[in-house]
């Protein structure tokens, strides 16, 4: 293998109370068994990652470290009888940018059991577009329709104009659902029309809709990425059979529920663990976003940046004024 001896990396320092970023010359350290060394050509910025370079120990524990949960690139090196030198490969989740460190790297190694071949009707830049938050709306999707047929009626989504939320809402609409987004921002409702959405209810009233065991059965199921009020209420308002999924907990880890819509109504709540979610679903999940559940457009919702403009990036991430995604160049 012919490679230079360091490599580039978005590298996170703690000093004191403060948490430093800069682009530092990395060495290669030795594979062991069953390990990949990966040429990254894209990465992604994730709120995660964000947390990660502001020092967030409830994501990273120990630094220096290089975050970015998301990688996609070409393996120089393999130790793993399942993965060959020059296949191209997605690394998304898992420990990476946690606490191993990711994929803000010019290369990133790692298990071969993280990794899934890009699948060929894919670019490796769209797949960093879709990223974590695709995979997860796609494991959110792949569940829900297990059950919920298009015919059986709306499927409601919260945080509809986040990464995880918008997503759900392409999918769905592209194979064929009717959706109803939940949003927070009026400023954002034409944004979700752009997206096929049926209709939009502001956040304020389904969070102060009445108090009760169960709501008026309007929704065949719904994909929450909130938590809290939201997804109880969500509950409530499911059809009998429905399905209702969740990732998030931003608004709450909390559900104050009694079991009537699970006994009353047969609702099934499934979560979404996208982190660690099993290989199987990863690579079904995979293999339809690149083909029937491809989103459209997918490069009007993305910026290409490369490493050094990383940390005003993340910085308007943190403050809550970053919009669609942003891709990081590395193979420059």
């Amino acid at each position: 293998m012919n490679m230079q001896s360091t490599y580039k990396a978005f590298r996170v320092e703690e000093r004191g109370d403060n948490y430093i970023s800069t682009i530092k010359d990395m060495p290669f350290t030795n594979l062991v068994e069953d390990e990949l060394l990966i040429k990254v050509s894209y990465s992604s910025l994730n709120y995660k990652d964000a947390l990660s370079a502001s020092g967030n120990k409830g994501v990273t524990k120990n630094y220096p470290h290089t975050p970015g949960i998301d990688a996609v690139g070409i393996i120089v090196a393999s130790k793993s009888a399942k993965f060959k030198v020059s296949d191209t490969v997605i690394v998304t989740s898992y420990d990476l940018g946690m606490n191993t460190d990711g994929g803000f790297a010019q290369y990133v190694k790692v298990p071969a059991n993280w990794a899934v071949k890009l699948p060929e009707n894919l670019s490796m830049k769209d797949a960093m577009v879709i990223g974590t938050a695709g995979l997860t709306a796609g494991m959110s999707v792949l569940r829900l329709i297990e059950i919920v047929k298009p015919e059986d009626g709306s499927i409601i989504v919260s945080g509809a104009t986040g990464g995880v939320g918008s997503m759900s809402l392409r999918i769905l609409k592209k194979i064929g659902y009717t959706t109803v987004a939940i949003t927070g921002k009026d400023t954002e409702i034409e944004f979700l029309k752009t997206l096929g959405v049926d209709e939009v209810i502001s956040r304020e009233d389904f969070e102060n809709m009445a108090n009760k065991p169960l709501l008026k059965p309007i929704y065949a199921g719904g994909i929450d990425t909130v938590g809290g009020v939201i997804l109880e209420n969500i509950i409530k308002s499911t059809h009998s059979m429905g399905v209702v999924t969740c990732c998030g907990n931003v608004a709450s880890p909390k559900l104050d529920l009694t079991v009537f819509p699970f006994i009353l109504r047969g609702v099934t709540l499934i979560g979404i663990d996208s982190q660690n979610y099993p290989m199987q679903y990863r690579e079904i999940v995979w293999s339809k976003l690149s083909n029937e559940w491809k989103p459209n457009k997918l490069t009007e919702i993305s910026t290409e940046i490369v490493l050094g403009e990383l940390k005003e990036k993340i910085d308007l991430m943190l403050k809550g004024k970053l919009k669609g995604r942003t891709v990081v160049k590395l193979d420059v």
